[in-house]
C-alpha cells in the first residue's frame, strides 16, 4: 500500500475487492458506505432487469436518482446467472476478493452454490455479509421482507404516531438504511478479526434485529411490571416531561427538558412559582400533571414575536430545543454545509443529484473520492479482462448468447 503522507492520504480500504451481490437499499447501503473508502466493488447485476433499484422514483430518461445515491463508485456486470457461464463468473470472482455483500431471500443463494459454506470453500478468508428480513436461522427466514414490514414486525410501528389513531409509519427507509449501518459496522470488525487471524466469516444481519436492538422500552415495561405500556406517545411523552412537540411562532419544535434542564426553563419562563409547586416538583410529578403544565409552556412559547428569538433564549439558558425541518431545509443549513451532508454528485444521464453526505468523519482520510454510479453492464468488459483475464472473444461470445447484458442506462 502507499505510504501516506501529510500531503496525501490513500483510502482506507484502497487495494480491496468487494463483490457485490446486493439490490435495492439494506444491501446496497453496505457498499455505498463501503465505496467512499476506496475498495473495488464489483457489482452483480441481473439481466435483463439489473438491480431492480433502478426502477425506483424518481426517473428522467429511465435513470432513476435512487438507483444513482446508493450505487456509486461501483462497476456493473451484469450477467444471466441461469445461465451455467454466468454463475460461474460469480464462482470464477469470488476467489478474487476480500469480502461478499448480499440481500437475496433465504435459499436462493443455496440453491446456486453461493451460500456461505459454499463460498468459504472457494475462498476460506472472504468475509460475507447477508442481509435479510429475519436472518439465516429463523422460523420467519423464508417470508418476504421490506422496510415498512420490519417497520411492523420491529415494534416501531407501533410506536410511532398519535395514540389515538391507528400506527404510523416513519417517512424515511429508516430500517434498510438502519440496517446498512449495522452491517457496515459488523463488517468492518470481521475485517480486523480476518487481519488478525487469517480467517474470513459470515456477518449475518436480521432487519427487525437492527431495528428492535433499537428499543429501549422493553426493560421499562419489564420492570414497571405492568405499571407502564409501552404504546404511541404522540405529541407528549408519557413518563418525562416537557418532553414533546410544541408549537412555534413559526411550525413545530422538540422541547426536552429533563431534571437538569428543568430549573433552567423556570428560569427562561420567569415563572419561579413552577419551582416551587409539588405538582411540579419531581418529574413524575410533571408527569402526572401534564394536563395543566404542558398548556402553560406551550403560551410561553408563543409569547414570541418570531422562532429566532425563541430558539435564541432557549438557547441561552441552556433549554434543549430543536425546530422540526423538512428533509429540503436542510439545503443551505449551517450545520449540514459545514458537516458537508448535502451533496452534489456528477451522473452522466441526469448531469447533478443532490444526496445525503457521509456520516463518517475520518481523520486518516478526511476527502472523499469522486465517484459515479454505473451504467448497467457498463463494466462487463472490464471486469472479466482485467479480474478473471478473459480474452475479447470469449467476452463476444458471452454477450451474444445473452450471458452479458448491457445498455445505455
Amino acid at each position: 500500500m502507499t505510504e501516506t503522507t501529510d500531503a496525501t492520504t490513500e483510502a482506507m480500504l484502497a487495494g480491496y475487492r468487494v463483490l457485490d451481490l446486493s439490490q435495492y437499499l439494506a444491501g446496497a447501503g453496505v457498499t455505498r458506505m463501503l465505496a467512499e473508502l476506496g475498495p473495488e466493488i464489483i457489482k452483480i447485476e441481473l439481466a435483463p432487469m439489473g438491480d431492480p433499484g433502478r426502477l425506483i422514483p424518481w426517473l428522467v430518461d429511465d435513470r432513476s436518482s435512487f438507483f444513482v445515491q446508493n450505487n456509486r463508485g461501483k462497476a456493473s456486470l451484469c450477467l444471466d446467472w441461469d445461465q451455467p457461464e454466468g454463475l460461474q463468473i460469480i464462482k470464477d470472482l469470488i476467489p478474487q476478493c476480500d469480502i461478499l455483500v448480499e440481500n437475496f431471500g433465504n435459499g436462493v443463494l443455496t440453491k446456486r452454490g453461493l451460500d456461505y459454506e459454499a463460498v468459504r470453500k472457494l475462498n476460506p478468508s472472504i468475509v460475507m455479509v447477508s442481509v435479510s428480513g429475519f436472518g439465516r436461522n429463523s422460523p420467519f427466514a423464508d417470508r418476504p421482507a421490506y422496510d415498512g414490514i420490519i417497520q411492523a414486525y420491529s415494534g416501531m410501528m407501533h410506536m410511532t404516531g398519535d395514540p389515538e389513531r391507528p400506527p404510523s409509519a416513519v417517512g424515511f427507509a429508516v430500517v434498510d438504511t438502519t440496517t446498512a449501518v449495522h452491517a457496515f459496522a459488523g463488517l468492518g470488525y470481521a475485517l480486523l478479526h480476518r487481519e488478525r487471524t487469517g480467517k474470513g466469516q459470515h456477518v449475518d444481519i436480521a432487519m427487525v434485529d437492527s431495528m428492535f436492538h433499537l428499543n429501549e422500552t422493553l426493560s421499562q415495561w419489564h420492570v414497571a411490571k405492568g405499571e407502564f405500556t409501552p404504546t404511541r406517545m404522540g405529541r407528549h411523552h408519557p413518563l418525562v416531561c416537557p418532553v414533546g412537540i410544541y408549537d412555534m411562532p413559526e411550525g413545530y419544535a422538540v422541547l426536552m427538558c429533563l431534571d437538569r434542564q428543568w430549573p433552567y426553563l423556570v428560569k427562561a419562563m420567569a415563572r419561579p412559582d413552577l419551582a416551587d409547586d409539588p405538582r411540579y416538583a419531581t418529574n413524575a410529578a410533571r408527569a402526572q400533571n401534564q394536563d395543566t403544565l404542558v398548556p402553560m409552556i406551550q403560551e410561553w412559547l408563543l409569547s414570541f414575536d418570531d422562532n429566532d428569538s425563541l430558539l435564541q433564549t432557549c438557547l441561552d439558558h441552556r433549554i434543549p430545543i430543536g425546530p422540526v425541518l423538512t428533509p429540503m431545509d436542510a439545503v443551505g443549513h449551517p450545520h449540514f454545509e459545514a458537516r458537508d451532508m448535502v451533496r452534489l454528485v456528477p451522473d452522466p444521464v441526469l448531469g447533478e443529484v443532490m444526496i445525503p453526505g457521509y456520516p463518517f468523519k475520518f481523520s486518516a482520510q478526511p476527502d472523499l473520492p469522486d465517484l459515479r454510479a454505473p451504467l448497467l453492464g457498463q463494466h462487463n468488459r472490464s471486469v472479466l479482462t482485467g479480474v478473471l483475464g478473459y480474452d475479447p472473444e470469449r467476452i463476444a461470445a458471452l454477450e451474444s448468447r445473452g450471458v452479458l447484458y448491457a445498455t445505455d442506462r
